[in-house]
């Protein structure tokens, strides 16, 4: 007889398996053990079907896999989350497409929580990192106990992650590989960081699993169906995050973006969901918190006086004052409009970004914070 966890992880990797078909297996056969030891006519004769998942030598397969998968999460103490456990995400379970079995490193309560969820272009800009930090940073000072969850790509999938890791909370992400293969490898870092800060890493997909883009497409509505809601900070016209953004829409999950200026390539995407009326229009925590109905908690800042400006010496201001008058400004705009020698602007414009006072762009382009 395989142990139970044997079991489960072969009941779940069955072809074409999802949360809908389990429950009626279950139903029907009473375990998945009964499933695996009942004889292939009388199976067939249960479920009216001639589907290959109730051969014999299919059943016999998937059992073998399974007992070597579950010796290798053994060996590497990796854990897993099952749609009968408590543990399982609940809000996955709305979900008809939702994985039987998910494996894990790291524990978050994935049911007791705000979830957020943050995706985004690969080629993030200054504009939607910015924003990602500062919304991450907001809703960490102002909910209870909010969890961040992306799928750890490059751009505001990994900006979003190290943002919970430096605001102290949990964030969770949601692979496109087996739980041992980190994607991309630059990101083992910030993986390991994740776990030992009391997030996660949770994967649908085995050890054995191959890396294909199909992987990741299949991702994005775990992380969709994960989320309370959906935050999209930068897009192009087309990308996986506008994929997750519909995935949300589907599974009735609030969808927020936050817009850019018409002709910004990362942000058109986001403009058009907000302007076909799939998503809000996001510009800060406050706004997603009141849109969600959730209570923000008092902060410091709620009991004092407004902030103090950042002091400016004269020839900053100079420099502020003609940023406040126009877009995104070249650097030999701002040499000319200032009268500085480029060495000493240069200088300046440094040290007024690292205050948090201006943005600095592609394209050696500079505006206001």
């Amino acid at each position: 007889m395989r142990d139970l966890q044997t079991l489960r992880i072969a009941f779940s990797s069955l072809r074409g398996m999802n949360v809908t078909l389990g429950r009626e297996l279950l139903r029907l056969c009473g375990s998945e053990e009964r499933f695996f030891a009942m004889p292939e006519s009388e199976l067939r004769n249960l479920t009216h079907s001639s589907a290959q998942i109730y051969s014999a030598e299919y059943r016999s397969k998937v059992l073998a896999e399974a007992e070597a998968e579950a010796l290798f999460i053994r060996a590497h103490s990796v854990g897993t989350l099952y749609f009968t456990d408590e543990e399982y995400p609940r809000r996955l379970l709305e979900c008809e497409d939702a994985p039987l079995l998910m494996f894990s490193s790291g524990k978050t309560d994935l049911n007791r929580c705000q979830t957020i969820g943050i995706v985004g272009t690969r080629h993030a800009t200054p504009y939607g990192n910015d924003f990602t930090r500062r919304l991450v940073s907001d809703l960490a000072k102002k909910l209870d106990n909010p969890v961040i969850i992306s799928g750890l790509a490059y751009g505001i999938d990994i900006a979003a992650h190290r943002a919970a890791l430096e605001a102290g909370i949990p964030t969770v992400a949601v692979m496109a590989t087996g739980i041992s293969k980190i994607y991309p490898a630059e990101h083992r870092a910030s993986a390991v960081d994740i776990v030992r800060s009391g997030g996660m890493l949770l994967t649908e997909y085995s050890s054995k699993a191959y890396i294909s883009r199909g992987n990741f497409l299949e991702r994005n509505r775990i992380v969709a169906g994960l989320s309370d809601c959906l935050v999209v900070s930068e897009s192009a016209a087309k990308g996986g995050a506008l994929v997750t953004a519909s995935l949300a829409n589907d599974y009735n999950r609030d969808v927020f973006a936050l817009p850019g200026r018409i002709g910004d390539q990362y942000s058109a995407g986001c403009n058009r969901i907000i302007a076909s009326g799939m998503a809000r229009l996001l510009t800060s925590a406050d706004d997603l918190i009141s849109a969600m109905g959730w209570r923000a908690k008092p902060t410091a800042d709620d009991t004092t006086q407004m902030s103090l400006p950042i002091p400016l010496n004269p020839d900053e201001e100079i420099i502020v004052r003609y940023l406040e008058t126009t877009d995104d400004a070249t650097l030999s705009q701002l040499t000319s409009a200032t009268g500085f020698p480029i060495a000493r602007l240069m200088s300046m414009l440094i040290d007024m970004e690292f205050r948090g006072l201006i943005l600095s762009l592609p394209g050696a382009k500079y505006r206001l914070h």
